[in-house]
């Protein structure tokens, strides 16, 4: 039975780093925890027990419609929903440009679409775009279909733009990201609810920390660009995915929130420069 008394936020990619850390940040609510492998819910689960924290599990592939709304379901029988942290996603690492298209981009859109039917008064979606993002410019040779990822011929005519780089890809669909929030301010804004993009910079997660052992001078260059001078630790983002949530950010949707330690300005100089 629905305990109307619970409110309920679900984080995707909450097995991550950046998921766990919003899942401690946001103790007061009860969680739902997503992510793609059943084993990594069950021990995100163990570990928020361990500290008290009330939260459920659901492991769901976010690239297939079914199973996503199969999530927004589950999340409505816990309680009253009051939002989504979606931080599900991959970096161009995984040398797949349509998996990153898939995850990234298409997923996205999907979330957005299934829980716009539990939208109310109060609640806020806060999807996950990057820094990088903000790295490609506005243009309506794709644009259009960034917007559109579901379209049947989405990743091809997205492919022609990257030259096979998944990381290249990764940059269109953080785009993507920003623009799926834009379109949809209004239509969740009709129901009293918001919806927010959050651009994190270099977030020292697990894979970040990887990363940092197997190109350790290439980490410090971006380390030294950054005006605060350090890389990002998930509480920084975490801290602001709680503020969005809370009734101070109530004023703001459709928008996307910065959070790379000043990194982007130094990015766009060294491209103005060149």
């Amino acid at each position: 039975m629905k305990d109307t008394n619970k409110k309920v936020i679900t984080i995707t990619g909450g097995a991550g780093g950046i998921g766990m850390a919003c899942a401690k940040a946001l103790s007061d609510y009860r969680l739902v925890i997503t992510d793609y492998s059943r084993q990594a819910v069950d021990k995100t689960l163990d570990a928020l027990s361990a500290l008290q924290i009330d939260a459920v599990g659901f492991a769901c592939d976010i690239t297939d419609e079914q199973a996503v709304n199969r999530l927004k379901d589950f999340t409505a029988e816990q309680g009253q929903f009051m939002g989504v942290v979606h931080t599900a996603g991959v970096s161009g690492t995984v040398r797949d440009p349509e998996k990153v298209f898939k995850i990234d981009l298409l997923g996205t859109d999907l979330i957005a679409d299934a829980f716009f039917s539990l939208a109310q008064a109060g609640s806020v979606i806060i999807l996950f775009s990057s820094m990088m993002g903000h790295t490609i410019p506005s243009d309506e040779a794709y644009d259009e279909t960034l917007r559109h990822p579901k379209g049947k011929n989405a990743y091809k005519q997205l492919a022609l733009f990257i030259g096979g780089s998944s990381d290249r890809m990764y940059d269109f669909a953080k785009r993507g990201v920003q623009l799926i929030c834009r379109d949809n301010a209004m239509r969740y804004g009709q129901k009293g609810a918001r919806i927010v993009s959050v651009s994190p910079g270099i977030i020292m997660t697990p894979m970040a920390q990887k990363a940092a052992e197997e190109h350790p001078e290439r980490m410090q260059r971006m380390k030294e660009m950054t005006p605060l001078r350090r890389n990002g630790q998930p509480e920084d983002i975490a801290d602001v995915v709680k503020f969005l949530l809370s009734k101070d950010a109530r004023f703001i949707t459709g928008t996307d929130i910065l959070v790379d330690g000043g990194m982007l300005t130094q990015l766009t100089k060294n491209n103005l420069e060149k």
